[in-house]
């Protein structure tokens, strides 16, 4: 029998002296996934697995779109170009507005991102927002003049948060439990290949001059969301979602093809006991199901903090406001800031991607508490950084007399980067999708995209005024911001609830749990015969 990470196995005939070929195994998890895993154990390289990585990649283009518009906007606001056809700065209330558009259409999304995704499917919510990212791209691309290109932007951020919202759920539900962590993980990480790819191509761009420097860049912006509308009706749609409305059979086929390799007795049976034939997903205006009782108002309230918290560790001022930054730390050549944001980009890239390979190793709450008590750190380096650097008299015009503050700027800039991307990036996607129940699901991702965007509208608002008005002293606000985060991740809330090794439908048992987080970490003994039949389990 295969030896898992999080198993551990050992021979013993003591509990069951009468069975000669009993298999003890401790795991974590639930009954219905332990029994799976210790009888069947799923290889991550058969050909029916990889398949449905592919099918995930198309859901992680979800991310990548939006990870490119989070890198355009500070790369336009960092092209002289850009700025001096629109009259503008890179620091104060018009930069903020230009940003914000985005948020503000994500937050008049609002309503119609739960009914999208829950009456037409996941497949065809990914591409009624990729749709909708189109259309706006164009509107940006041939504006004349600032209200035109906000419009676009509004309707960027209205397609985003249909979008962003369909993607993670689509490749949670389509993907084998014992690989949903990694793979779960692994889409927003993707936000990076997005912003890459914006950088790479804003910094080419530069070379040609002119309009055309930040007009390419944005019509480069088609790219992800016009193969997400090529590929989306191609790709089998969730099996949660086809068994919810009535459609059992090919929701069972999926299962059995993709799960159960060819055996229809794999596939998940709290699945089908779990799911509400008529939930609150069957009617677009019914909310009650995200605060019917307190389970579901728990289940909510993580969602939510762990979004807005995402949104407010600093990181919007370096994704969106980079130019001024940089500024502050004596660096203000279009082409020197437009190599420091790719090499940024890159490298937060590979560290998204590290740790998202740790989300079932280490958990998620040791993730999260990593990244923000080392963003605390970070974030106070950079307040001193920043604040010698103009005590040396740095300035934008001059590097002053203390240029190793400089350097350590933007030291600090890279390992902020790279300490966000381990713990906080890939769980953003991942932590919110799998604390929803499936009836909750689609409107609950609504709220996580209201919380993301208005905790961006404070982020795009007030940190491009507060870096023209206060210049390092804001970077004051984000050091505090991340001890309470961190506070509330290690006394607060003294446990999150860790979904590795369960069937997204029992994580339903352990909210309704007495304490949710003392279930979620409970291991179970398991007894195995070697045909593989489990013959007890019960909790360690």
């Amino acid at each position: 029998m295969e030896k898992r990470d999080d198993v551990d196995v050992h021979e013993t005939h003591e509990h069951y002296p009468e069975k000669a070929n009993v298999q003890h195994t401790v795991i974590k998890g639930n009954e219905a996934f332990a029994a799976a895993l210790v009888s069947e154990p799923p290889n991550p390289w058969a050909r029916t697995q990889i398949m449905l990585y592919v099918f995930s990649i198309v859901g992680f283009f979800c991310s990548t779109m939006n990870g490119y518009d989070g890198s355009l906007i500070n790369n336009l606001l960092i092209n002289p170009a850009f700025l001096e056809y629109y009259h503008a700065e890179n620091a104060g209330i018009w930069a903020g507005i230009i940003s914000s558009m985005y948020q503000i259409g994500g937050v008049v999304a609002l309503p119609f991102v739960g009914p999208a995704i829950d009456t037409f499917g996941r497949r065809i919510g990914m591409l009624i927002g990729a749709g909708l990212i189109i259309v706006g791209t164009i509107i940006q691309g041939v504006s004349t003049n600032a209200d035109t290109f906000m419009g676009g932007r509004f309707l960027l951020g209205f397609g985003v948060s249909i979008a962003s919202a369909a993607g993670p759920m689509y490749v949670v539900e389509i993907n084998h439990p014992a690989f949903r962590g990694v793979v779960g993980a692994m889409y927003n990480t993707l936000w990076f290949s997005g912003s890459i790819i914006a950088s790479g191509a804003a910094r080419g761009a530069l070379n040609t001059g002119g309009d055309y420097s930040w007009r390419l860049i944005t019509w480069l912006q088609c790219l992800f969301s016009g193969l997400i509308v090529i590929f989306a009706l191609f790709l089998p749609e969730s099996p949660r979602w086809l068994y919810v409305n009535n459609k059992k059979e090919q929701a069972m086929n999926m299962l059995t093809k993709y799960h159960g390799n060819g055996n229809s007795d794999s596939t998940c049976p709290s699945m089908r006991s779990s799911l509400n034939m008529d939930g609150a997903d069957k009617r677009w205006w019914d909310y009650r199901a995200l605060f019917r009782n307190r389970a579901s108002a728990y289940r909510l309230g993580c969602n939510v903090v762990i979004s807005i918290f995402g949104q407010w560790a600093g990181n919007a001022v370096l994704s969106y406001f980079l130019g001024a930054v940089l500024d502050g730390a004596g660096y203000h050549h279009p082409i020197e800031k437009a190599n420091i944001t790719l090499i940024n980009s890159c490298q937060q890239f590979l560290c998204a991607i590290v740790g998202a390979c740790l989300v079932d190793r280490v958990g998620r709450r040791p993730l999260f508490l990593f990244s923000f008590i080392g963003c605390t750190v970070v974030w106070l380096g950079m307040t001193i950084a920043s604040a010698e650097f103009e005590a040396g008299g740095g300035s934008k015009d001059s590097m002053g007399t203390n240029p190793g503050a400089s350097k350590a700027a933007i030291a600090m800039i890279f390992i902020f980067g790279s300490i966000y991307s381990i713990g906080i990036t890939p769980l953003q996607a991942l932590f919110p999708v799998e604390v929803l129940s499936f009836e909750m699901r689609a409107k609950g991702m609504a709220f996580s995209s209201l919380a993301v965007n208005v905790g961006g509208l404070l982020n795009q608002f007030a940190w491009p005024v507060a870096l023209q008005n206060i210049t390092w002293k804001t970077y004051i606000i984000f050091t505090v911001q991340d001890a309470v985060q961190a506070f509330y991740h290690l006394v607060v809330h003294s446990g999150d609830q860790e979904p590795h090794g369960k069937f997204l439908e029992e994580l339903d048992e352990i909210f309704a749990a007495k304490n949710p987080v003392k279930a979620s970490i409970q291991k179970k003994h398991v007894a195995v015969t070697e045909t593989g039949n489990v013959v007890d389990i019960h909790d360690v």
